[in-house]
């Protein structure tokens, strides 16, 4: 990853969630992961759409992990004596109202920069959980995540060689993603019980984790400026253009042929043995 987990990582210190005690705030908190790893699965969406059948099969993989996530939050839900329940439509409008229209908008702002929140996230949950089946859950689907924001980090890298010229709408999808997180930071201060020892330190761990957000949007090349030194001016300008922009480039892009127009030049079958075929069997069988 263009971030490494000692980067990602928070310390709160040896102070805890108790399940038993914290479990109202905990269960709001897997509420808003269960609606994302949900809406997770909408990268089935883009099996039928990938650039390549190598990406095609990661998708696959990743639909299945998705589920498979779902799973694993409903039985964290159950260790907790919580049922599931609404998400806060910050966390829908990250999820689902930014999804993207063309591939370069869903391995960035879905996979790289979304994901790449959630794996912030995951890993102050698995430190500071009191629980040691909670903490294996989260820990088994860190390891799912992770590939996952790697994945999405290379796709962006190469859809940006390829179309640079998509930075702009790119990096205004980027600025309002931080606007809906410090929309869900708001909410989040409301819901946290006064004194928490964890959850005093919620407003560092909240820049920390716009801080590794920024780095990420750097590091993707978005931007030549931190996220935080954009003026205001131009942040305005970035997001009044952004209908067009994004209009136009969904349009430009609309046209790419899908997978089953272009399979027979993929790399999967392009290779070495496929370009020197062996003899044809003997038919005298």
């Amino acid at each position: 990853m263009l971030i490494p987990r000692n980067d990602l990582d928070f310390s709160f210190g040896p102070t805890q969630f108790h399940p038993k005690a914290d479990r109202d705030f905990l269960g709001w908190v897997f509420d808003q992961f269960l609606y994302g790893e949900v809406t997770g699965i909408q990268c089935g969406y883009w099996l039928y759409r990938a650039p390549t059948l190598a990406a095609a099969s990661f998708l696959a993989r990743q639909a299945a992990e998705e589920l498979s996530h779902v799973k694993r939050i409903i039985r964290i839900q159950t260790l907790l004596g919580v049922l599931p329940n609404k998400p806060h439509r910050a966390v829908k409008f990250l999820s689902t109202g930014m999804m993207g229209g063309s591939w370069g908008e869903h391995v960035c702002m879905e996979m790289a920069l979304g994901e790449g929140l959630v794996l912030t996230i995951f890993y102050a949950l698995a430190a500071t959980i009191d629980n040691p089946e909670i903490q294996k859950i989260i820990e088994s689907a860190i390891v799912d995540e992770e590939k996952h924001v790697e994945f999405g980090e290379k796709e962006t890298l190469n859809w940006l060689k390829r179309y640079p010229e998509d930075r702009s709408t790119l990096l205004a999808e980027a600025v309002l993603q931080a606007i809906a997180m410090r929309w869900l930071k708001n909410f989040a201060l409301k819901k946290i019980p006064a004194g928490h020892p964890v959850l005093k330190k919620f407003p560092e761990f909240y820049d920390h984790t716009v801080s590794q957000f920024e780095s990420r949007v750097f590091k993707l090349g978005l931007t030549d400026v931190p996220l935080r030194e954009i003026g205001t001016f131009s942040r305005l300008k970035l997001l009044l253009l952004l209908p067009l922009r994004r209009m136009k480039m969904r349009f430009r892009r609309s046209t790419r042929k899908l997978l089953t127009e272009t399979y027979l030049s993929d790399g999967w079958l392009v290779a070495p043995e496929a370009k020197n075929p062996a003899p044809p069997m003997d038919s005298a069988l």
